[in-house]
């Protein structure tokens, strides 16, 4: 059961393992499981329990005979970081005006520096414009942005220190 609207903050911290990947799984195939290597529709299940509370499921393309899972192709494969602190880290992300560094990754979502470091690369890697479309041009309006404005620096701010001592207003 997934709704157009995306999950609360709390909820996704909330959420197991097996409901981060329904939602992913969701998501990213609503029309069933496609195999990320051929494109096949028709793969077959691979349910393997390889430790006490823990079900892995797997797919089988039927055309390729690759195996694969939801994260495979995506930002969370050959992670070992739990998709819900993966879910909230991309929520922090996005939901951030300034951005967010590793090390406040790293304290909010109880991680080593070096993981919280890791997902913040891959994250910022995802959100990067890929399709090559031109930049913005012509007459642009966003909100709390300044844009412009005197340039400023070493010789510039010599410059004028130097005017104004001509022009008698510094002594």
């Amino acid at each position: 059961m997934v709704t157009n609207n995306p999950p609360s903050f709390l909820a996704v911290m909330q959420m197991t393992e097996n409901q981060c990947r329904d939602l992913l799984r969701a998501r990213r195939w609503p029309n069933g499981p496609t195999c990320p290597k051929c494109g096949d529709a028709d793969p077959y299940k691979i349910i393997r329990s390889p430790g006490k509370n823990k079900v892995r499921e797997h797919y089988r393309c039927r055309a390729c005979r690759k195996d694969y899972t939801v994260t495979v192709g995506t930002i969370f494969e050959d992670s070992h970081i739990p998709l819900n602190k993966w879910f909230a880290a991309i929520y922090l992300m996005v939901g951030s005006k300034k951005g967010v560094s590793a090390h406040q990754l790293h304290r909010e979502l109880e991680l080593t520096y070096r993981s919280a470091w890791f997902m913040a690369h891959r994250i910022r890697e995802a959100m990067r414009d890929k399709c090559g479309l031109p930049l913005l041009s012509g007459t642009i309006e966003a909100d709390e942005t300044y844009i412009g404005g005197k340039p400023r620096g070493h010789r510039v701010w010599r410059e004028r220190i130097k005017d104004e001592e001509e022009m008698g207003l510094r002594a």
